[in-house]
């Protein structure tokens, strides 16, 4: 309770110190914002500001989760639920384990619903749109997480953000869930204009995508580009468990994912074990001290490892891994806000 009780106080002191996830009414309207009004309007003190910038992104402790990062500007977490019933609330226990290790609820949170996580079946050019209305609205560029059908569509959606699918993409209000008439964004580190296509999320991942879901109508489009990783994305991890009988995968000889020019991408093996439905059900994790512990001490070099006995191994290596790429990312994005923010004019 203790624990709950200081991530949650935690991510109100965030809320007020920093505007990039404070989206008010004003946000209602169509149109961009001011260029650099988004940078003037965080309220982040110089020191949180100074120790944000000494963070290195490969180690991050709790602590500097706590008491740093979640002071600042956090990166806006779309996670994406499987199509079958069940998976929207066990994607919603992935995002109550992100709340448990201190991040900021309101950058989990959809704008205009309050959902925790996205139906695979909504317009993958209107979640493009969303992810380049809340960057230019934060100031930070948006990270996915996909389970299932929800993998395959954030896929689509870098498909979309690519410019692979369509010639443009409309920027789409979260809040009113409206298109606007526009397919630019007033970029919010350098005040100018840019399309939409070609913005570059920060990072993404997917876990037990394919298989059965590419023969539903909504999913043909992406039968041959799943795991083809275009350039839209600067990090992306594709997990896959070592037996998955609905995304149709087995052991194999091969990476699955592979970029099509500058995209990193990493292919990570996942115990047989795991469940396909319950791979992303972790939330008890970040409430068990060993498990807690073992998960931010967690390096690349321990990929493919379970913890020692006596912690939790049940989905601990997808948590830890996923987990340490959002800190990773964390970092970068409050960094580039921060030096952009101390380049203003009379900062």
């Amino acid at each position: 309770m203790m624990r709950r009780a200081s991530a949650a106080a935690t991510a109100v002191a965030a809320l007020l110190l920093t505007a990039c996830a404070s989206i008010g009414d004003d946000a209602r309207n169509s149109g961009p914002p001011v260029p650099g009004s988004v940078l003037h309007a965080a309220a982040i003190a110089p020191d949180i500001e100074d120790r944000i910038l000494a963070l290195d992104p490969q180690h991050v402790s709790d602590d500097d989760v706590r008491h740093t990062l979640a002071l600042g500007p956090a990166p806006r977490i779309i996670l994406l639920h499987g199509g079958i019933f069940p998976t929207r609330y066990i994607m919603e226990s992935f995002a109550n384990f992100l709340i448990g290790m201190d991040y900021p609820k309101r950058a989990l949170t959809d704008p205009g619903t309050g959902d925790l996580s996205h139906s695979p079946y909504e317009g993958s050019a209107d979640l493009a749109g969303e992810i380049a209305w809340c960057y230019e609205h934060e100031g930070t560029r948006p990270m996915m997480i996909g389970h299932s059908q929800g993998g395959m569509q954030a896929v689509k959606v870098l498909y979309e953000l690519a410019g692979l699918l369509d010639g443009q993409v409309r920027v789409v209000n979260p809040i009113t869930r409206s298109a606007e008439e526009r397919t630019t964004i007033v970029d919010p580190l350098t005040g100018a204009s840019r399309p939409v296509i070609g913005l570059k999320v920060a990072y993404v991942s997917a876990v037990g995508a394919g298989g059965i879901a590419t023969l539903l109508p909504n999913q043909w489009i992406m039968a041959s580009r799943l795991y083809d990783i275009p350039d839209s994305v600067e990090d992306f991890t594709g997990f896959a468990l070592g037996v998955d009988l609905v995304a149709l995968d087995g052991p194999r000889t091969r990476d699955l994912y592979a970029p099509l020019g500058t995209a990193r991408v990493r292919n990570v093996r996942l115990p047989a074990a795991y469940s396909h439905l319950y791979v992303v059900n972790t939330d008890r994790l970040s409430t068990e001290a060993s498990a807690r512990q073992w998960i931010n001490d967690w390096t690349p070099a321990l990929t493919g490892q379970d913890p020692p006995g006596g912690v939790d191994q049940e989905n601990i290596q997808w948590a830890a891994d996923v987990w340490y790429s959002i800190k990773q990312h964390w970092v970068n994005e409050a960094q580039r806000f921060v030096r952009a923010r101390r380049a203003l004019p009379g900062h």
